[in-house]
Formats: C-alpha cells, sequence, structure tokens
C-alpha cells in the first residue's frame, strides 16, 4: 500500500491530511499498522482533550505489542473514531480511510512534518 501523496506524515508514524476549517484528521500509516500486527485495542484521546506534537495521546494494543500513539500536531481534539474502539481491526484493514484515529482543530503544526516520498523514504516503504 503506497502512501497518499495529500497527507503529511511524521516520524512516529502517524498520518496528517490537510487542515480544513482548522481541523486536520490523524492515523498511523499502513507501515506502522503492518508492523504492530494485529491491532485489537484502541486507546484514542477524548473529545476537548488537548494534545501536543511529539507527545503522546493514547496507544494502540496488537497481538505483538502495545504501542504509544502520538500526535503530529498541537490543538484540540474534536472527534475520536469510535467505529476504531469498536473494531480496531479496521486500523490494519484500512488506515488511510476509516481507520483514521482522531481529529485536532490545529492550533500549531511542527515543520518538521514529512512528504509522502520523504515518508517513504525514512521508513523504506
Amino acid at each position: 500500500m503506497s502512501n497518499p501523496q495529500q497527507l503529511r506524515y511524521s516520524k512516529e508514524h502517524e498520518w496528517l491530511s490537510a487542515v480544513e476549517d482548522g481541523v486536520a484528521t490523524i492515523g498511523i500509516t499502513a507501515f506502522a499498522a503492518n508492523s504492530l500486527g494485529d491491532v485489537v485495542f484502541a486507546q484514542l484521546p477524548e473529545v476537548g482533550d488537548t494534545v501536543t506534537a511529539g507527545e503522546t495521546c493514547g496507544e494502540l494494543e496488537s497481538t505483538k505489542s502495545v504501542s504509544d500513539l502520538y500526535s503530529p500536531v498541537t490543538g484540540e481534539v474534536t472527534a475520536a473514531n469510535q467505529d476504531v474502539v469498536d473494531d480496531p481491526s479496521l486500523v490494519n484493514s484500512a488506515p488511510f480511510e476509516g481507520g483514521w484515529l482522531f481529529k485536532v482543530r490545529v492550533a500549531d503544526e511542527p515543520e518538521d512534518l514529512l512528504s509522502a516520498d520523504e515518508y517513504t523514504e525514512f521508513s523504506g516503504n
């Protein structure tokens, strides 16, 4: 699965959609989902929480391990994907579509987010 060109990526393997009306959608990349294995539990930030770029804001548990979830931007959480909480396997089957994790009203966006090509080179995938 290739990395969609319209998204930006963090070195912690999260993706970020373009900001629309101040809000961006965040998920983990296919590379991260494949590395985790079958995701069986998702703890997502709650609506109203403030997240900070580069800091943990939840976790994903798989059959292999538990991994921290990092926010690629700073802002207020406006939505959490209840479908992923109910069916964590969406993270594996549709990481760039139905497996999105949360939405943030962006207050600050770091300069070091990667393009799709830069992320592909970084991750080696």
